[in-house]
């Protein structure tokens, strides 16, 4: 692999499916004692693998500047940094024309497009309201948005989107769309979205941040023009993430992050902007972040993504099998199981008469089990699984803008890894299941600032992290309980 070359040896070869650092982990019960911890909040961000931390610690003496350094270091680090660069082109199936830019994540990448694409003067971007903010937000700032309800099928997305395209007084010029829900997990059609949006002259922006860890990707031929991911979804939680794009559509822009590296030449007048990627990563990169990234793609690619897809589909049938046990349990999903219908490893539900930020309270300290509570960034399509009505999301917004307090219903997500077992998910679904009979073990108290629950007597304790000064058991919110 010829990221790890400079680094002084091979990485050795994965396991069939890679381990990851923490796996083992032991944390506290308010109850007292220990529990191994059950990470199901891996589409927030995931664990490092093993091999990611390995190849940290080896490029970690060979660090130094890069692209400007005549330091046998520097040379090192700059040969790391864009070997980094050719291993996620790979891992994309990105084409020879395109530009892979190193970026901190996901919404850093598509705020570059975004800003970098010339959207011409009565064009739209056209998506979806099934969208992560960090694929809604930043085209706004730059061109009308055509927002999509979202579809009750694969086919209905498919024809809604010819539908919006072939409308002349709305010409499209780019398709926006995530891979995969990072809400209830569906993987959207995105070959076949590709080929509609070519056939009318616009462009496929794919946010990958939850396709990425969890399906094989290829740009050439699934005609993604465009394409964003995180290092910390894929198991590199080291601050890294990439745009990837043609070189043509970003070579003459200049670029939203202006300084150092950036540019050939500056006067007191004037600037001439280099080129690509150089042009778009102003400012001492992320090396060791970029090395992380690749190490994360190679690992993942030789283990083979067909291998863990497989691997979550198993626990997405073993997860669908146990919660259909539980009475009243509201599993939230955008498309019926069917054929065309595939989804990475989400699961999204609501327990009747429990608060969502309570249940994921109560999990953590009654059953040391991590899930994410609240909106998941994704406003719109949370509003819609819960039958939010238009008018009372506006009612929402309007009190939060007279500084008034508004809350509204949230969801509990599970989202699995490479590392998730079936015994992980069967703990899970064990501790619902108490939960919907009798209710949270402990009593607990709701924070009015955050809207989330902490148990009133906790005998939990935040580990001391050297050197850094001690933690404190302040509670933060975790996005939606004030929405």
């Amino acid at each position: 692999m010829a990221w790890a070359r400079y680094a002084g040896r091979h990485m050795p070869a994965p396991l069939t499916l890679p381990a990851l650092v923490g796996a083992d982990l032991e944390v506290p019960l308010a109850t007292g004692g220990r529990r191994r911890y059950i990470n199901l909040d891996a589409a927030a961000s995931t664990p490092a693998m093993r091999a990611v931390l390995e190849a940290v610690e080896r490029a970690l003496p060979w660090y130094s500047s890069v692209h400007r350094g005549a330091g046998f270091t520097s040379q090192v680090s700059t040969r790391l940094y864009e070997a980094a660069r050719q291993t996620v082109a790979g891992f994309v199936g990105a084409r020879p024309t395109d530009s892979v830019i190193f970026v901190r994540n996901t919404t850093d990448a598509v705020n570059h497009l975004a800003h970098c694409l010339r959207i011409p003067d009565g064009h739209v971007v056209l998506t979806t309201a099934v969208e992560h903010h960090a694929n809604l937000l930043p085209w706004r700032r730059v061109a009308p948005v055509v927002t999509l309800p979202p579809p009750l099928s694969p086919e209905a997305l498919l024809e809604a989107v010819a539908a919006a395209l072939r409308d002349p007084a709305h010409p499209v010029a780019v398709l926006a769309v995530t891979g995969a829900s990072n809400v209830t997990g569906e993987i959207l059609p995105v070959a076949e979205l590709g080929r509609l949006a070519h056939e009318h002259g616009a462009l496929l922006a794919v946010d990958a941040a939850q396709l990425a860890p969890h399906r094989p990707i290829d740009m050439a031929a699934s005609g993604i023009d465009c394409l964003s991911l995180s290092g910390h979804k894929m198991y590199a939680p080291f601050g890294a993430g990439v745009l990837v794009a043609p070189t043509a559509l970003l070579e003459g822009c200049e670029p939203l992050l202006a300084g150092g590296g950036a540019v050939d030449f500056v006067t007191l007048e004037d600037v001439l902007w280099t080129g690509l990627p150089d042009r778009l990563e102003a400012g001492s990169p992320n090396v060791i972040g970029a090395v992380a990234l690749a190490a994360a793609a190679a690992t993942l690619q030789e283990v083979g993504m067909e291998r863990v897809a497989e691997h979550e589909r198993a626990l997405l049938a073993r997860a669908r099998e146990r919660l259909a046990e539980l009475p009243g349990l509201v599993h939230h999903r955008l498309w019926e199981d069917g054929p065309g219908v595939d989804r990475v490893g989400v699961v999204t539900l609501t327990v009747p008469g429990i608060h969502h930020a309570l249940v994921a309270a109560a999990l953590s300290a009654e059953h040391a089990i991590g899930v994410r509570h609240g909106c998941f960034c994704a406003h719109p399509y949370i509003t819609h699984l819960l039958g939010i009505s238009d008018e009372q999301a506006g009612g929402i917004r309007d009190a939060l803008r007279r500084g008034e307090r508004a809350t509204i219903p949230g969801a509990v997500r599970a989202s699995f890894s490479i590392a998730t077992t079936e015994a992980d998910v069967d703990l899970y679904c064990d501790a619902l299941a108490s939960m919907v009979r009798d209710g949270p073990a402990l009593a607990y108290l709701q924070d009015p600032a955050t809207g989330d629950f902490a148990p009133v007597e906790d005998a939990r304790v935040l580990p001391r992290i050297e050197p850094l000064p001690e933690l404190t058991a302040t509670v933060h919110g975790a996005g939606c309980g004030q929405f």
